[in-house]
């Protein structure tokens, strides 16, 4: 049995391409960012993977919210309070924040990631800024409630559902690899924000370690089955190139599990 797998986007901006590149981009010009959260299912159990951040957070950020992205996970049939697993790739405010709508799931984190969101470094603005200290305590809380479960190395906590350790862009990154019915999906998150960040070689303007960012985008390659099976974690290109499960639902949720559009 395979998984289905589907990206929710549920906030976006306004950006350009020279804040996403360390140096910026000599052919500067618009480059939106989405947002984005993502479910897997098989044999009736989800696992989301990441959950987004809340309209108050947006408002504080300047992010323009598009929906609540707990709540769309109704439009593909899997009901919040029935979720027993949240992966959450780092601790981000885009990653985790909605943490509390999810009363009976585990959180699958890195316990690196947790190190370093309480530790030494995030007394520079440089890194903290990427955190939300109630989101962090929030997961420090869940901890204590024994309902974290930290992961070290590559990891296959389902059959055909894998974690993948990958610093770079935040000390305890992880991405996800998913058997589906194409193939062998992987979920990038910010291990690649963009498509041209891994097709180019330039990582992203915000990094803990540059050299394990680039190195990220190999590994990236290594899991694969093709270019075309890997999903970056913010490009409104994902959108464009795979098709919703309705029409009504265009722009909202992408499908993952089927190839993308020609």
């Amino acid at each position: 049995m395979t998984w289905s797998l589907h990206a929710i986007r549920y906030a976006r901006r306004d950006a350009q391409r020279a804040q996403h590149f360390i140096g910026g981009d000599p052919h500067d010009g618009p480059m939106p960012m989405d947002y984005f959260s993502w479910v897997a299912v098989r044999d009736g159990r989800a696992v989301v993977i990441d959950t987004g951040f809340t309209a108050a957070v947006a408002r504080k950020r300047g992010r323009e919210f598009l929906r609540c992205p707990v709540d769309a996970l109704r439009l593909v049939g899997v009901e919040p309070e029935a979720v027993e697993d949240v992966v959450l790739t780092h601790l981000h405010y885009d990653h985790v924040g909605n943490f509390d709508r999810f009363p009976k799931a585990r959180f699958h984190l890195r316990e690196e990631e947790i190190h370093y969101a309480c530790g030494r470094y995030m007394r520079h603005r440089h890194l903290s800024h990427s955190f939300e200290v109630e989101d962090v305590v929030g997961i420090v809380r869940m901890n204590y409630a024994g309902r974290v479960v930290f992961h070290d190395g590559l990891q296959e906590p389902w059959p055909g559902f894998r974690l993948h350790p990958c610093g770079g862009h935040s000390a305890g990154l992880q991405f996800v690899s998913v058997d589906t019915a194409r193939g062998r999906v992987v979920l990038a998150s910010d291990v690649t924000h963009f498509y041209d960040n891994m097709e180019l070689g330039r990582p992203f303007s915000t990094a803990f370690h540059v050299g394990e960012m680039l190195e990220g985008f190999d590994r990236l390659r290594a899991v694969a089955e093709s270019p075309a099976h890997i999903v970056p974690g913010h490009d409104p290109l994902v959108m464009q190139r795979y098709p919703a499960p309705s029409a009504e639902l265009e722009g909202i949720i992408a499908r993952l599990d089927v190839p993308p559009r020609e």
